[in-house]
């Protein structure tokens, strides 16, 4: 599909939705599936990730620069991304794989640090724009659509040293920065996100051991949470007021959502469940796409309560005005939706503690059944059906939102011949076809996590989640095809899953 017709199916699908009818596969054997003409096929990557160059041209350290460079021990293999994918220097070979996977889109970000080195407007890098304006004109070239993220968790370090993410301000400096994404590259870009994971980088990084390695759990997490979900605001209606008329485009927010299973039929478990998942996508969510708005009720009531049990003057959960409930209610055009992995819950057993956090706060106990296949990452294993039931979670509790699944993939080992790769795949898109065509969820497109292996973060390059394999030792950080990236080629240029496994030795075993 090429990019201009992407531009009008994502513009068409956005704003009218997409038929969640059978795609015409009636006569078809069960594992022979199809998605509807026009549904899109990418990958994903991010910036620090990927690019490398940590201080060239221009670019000033961020938070992971910072925290690899001084804190090696805390990465599994104590590695940094300051060469990574070597990425910088090689646009045009990396759009060329996309090319010969045969996607639809390409969904990547943008390094704060690189365009905006003092982590405000008052001075642009014109390297930083040079960079991103190449690699968009090479994906034009060969038709392919950025969907592009504003934030993949790479902040100017100048910015940490005022608090971060936990200084209110941060939201006026985020929607800054935001204007001159939109400046420099609105014509070119016409789908934006402004956030990936918030989840992620505010309970991992402000409250545990992520970058910048806050460790301030239940303080700390919740400020985070709370100024990102400002920042969304203003940048959301920034861009509907000042920009859509005059460029055009769509923008939305990227939640992580682990499908989060009762471990039991008790209602007590059951209940736990929902907890959890209010706690870790409601936490988002429930401020953007619900019709009230603000922070899910069951949040609300127990972080109050704990708060005042624990001593506290106020709640270590803040409150929103009016306005900004307002602002951030209906704050989208679409969701993205990042999944990996299912988890069973059970209802925990609260301790009254002095020391407040997060974990004490939801108060469930978490984990995942043996039998259930393992990855390379310690956290993933492979459960096909949670996507199912994650996707329609999103359809009962939010309306059926447009969504665009901006991340879902596996880590393996090293190797070329990665078969189950493929099974992951294949099994994860049938459960995305059938919460598609038969429940009737709001789906536009697939994104896989992602081109080639890269920077994991606290893994280091111990973690393997590429269609194409980077060789890390190679001076020229060769990428080579995998046995998946043949298997997702097919996938994306002909918009089916393939009913002969033949060609990639494929075991459902």
């Amino acid at each position: 599909m090429n990019s201009v017709y992407l531009h009008w199916f994502i513009s068409f699908a956005l704003f009218y939705g997409v038929s969640s009818g059978d795609p015409g596969t009636d006569n078809l054997l069960d594992s022979e599936v199809c998605f509807a003409d026009g549904f899109a096929f990418g990958v994903a990557t991010a910036s620090y990730q990927i690019e490398g160059a940590w201080n060239v041209s221009g670019k000033s350290e961020s938070i992971w620069d910072r925290y690899t460079h001084e804190h090696p021990e805390r990465i599994f293999d104590h590695n940094t991304g300051d060469v990574a994918c070597g990425s910088y220097y090689k646009v045009k070979e990396d759009v060329q794989l996309m090319t010969q996977l045969g996607l639809s889109f390409y969904r990547f970000s943008m390094s704060w640090p690189r365009i905006l080195p003092n982590g405000l407007s008052n001075y642009v890098n014109e390297d930083g724009i040079r960079y991103y304006k190449e690699l968009l004109a090479e994906l034009r070239r060969n038709h392919i659509t950025p969907v592009v993220t504003m934030y993949h968790w790479d902040l100017p370090q100048c910015l940490q040293d005022l608090g971060g993410w936990t200084n209110p301000i941060m939201a006026e400096y985020f929607a800054d920065y935001a204007r001159v994404l939109l400046d420099n590259f609105g014509e070119q870009v016409k789908i934006w996100i402004t956030f990936n994971e918030p989840v992620s980088f505010c309970e991992g990084g402000y409250g545990g051991e992520d970058a910048p390695g806050g460790k301030s759990s239940g303080f700390e997490d919740y400020m985070c949470g709370h100024n990102v979900l400002r920042a969304h605001g203003m940048v959301y209606r920034m861009f509907d007021q000042e920009y859509r008329k005059k460029y055009g485009g769509h923008m939305g927010i990227t939640i992580s959502f682990s499908w989060l299973e009762p471990a039991t039929t008790s209602l007590e478990d059951r209940k736990a469940a929902e907890t959890a998942r209010q706690f870790n996508f409601g936490w988002f969510a429930n401020p953007i796409f619900s019709k009230t708005g603000d922070y899910p009720p069951i949040m609300r009531t127990v972080i109050d309560t704990n708060s005042k049990r624990q001593g506290f003057p106020r709640s270590r959960l803040p409150y929103f005005t009016p306005q900004e409930v307002k602002m951030m209610r209906g704050a989208y055009d679409f969701l993205g939706l990042n999944h990996y992995t299912t988890y069973l819950v059970q209802q925990g057993t609260r301790k009254i503690r002095n020391q407040p956090s997060y974990e004490d706060d939801v108060n469930v106990k978490i984990h995942q059944k043996d039998d259930w296949p393992k990855t390379n990452s310690s956290w993933l294993r492979v459960v096909p059906w949670g996507f199912r039931k994650a996707l329609n979670y999103v359809r009962l509790n939010y309306r059926n939102p447009k969504v665009l699944v901006t991340e879902n993939g596996v880590s393996f080992e090293p190797g070329l011949r990665d078969t189950k790769r493929v099974n992951y795949i294949d099994a994860y898109l049938r459960s995305l076809h059938a919460a598609v065509y038969k429940d009737g969820c709001t789906v536009i497109g697939y994104t896989y996590w992602s081109l080639m292996d890269n920077f994991e973060w606290t893994r280091g390059f111990s973690e393997r989640f590429g269609l194409y394999e980077v060789d890390y030792s190679s001076p020229n950080l060769t990428r080579t095809p995998r046995l998946s990236a043949k298997y997702f080629t097919n996938v994306a240029k002909t918009g089916c899953l393939p009913n002969n496994f033949a060609d990639y030795t494929y075991s459902r075993d």
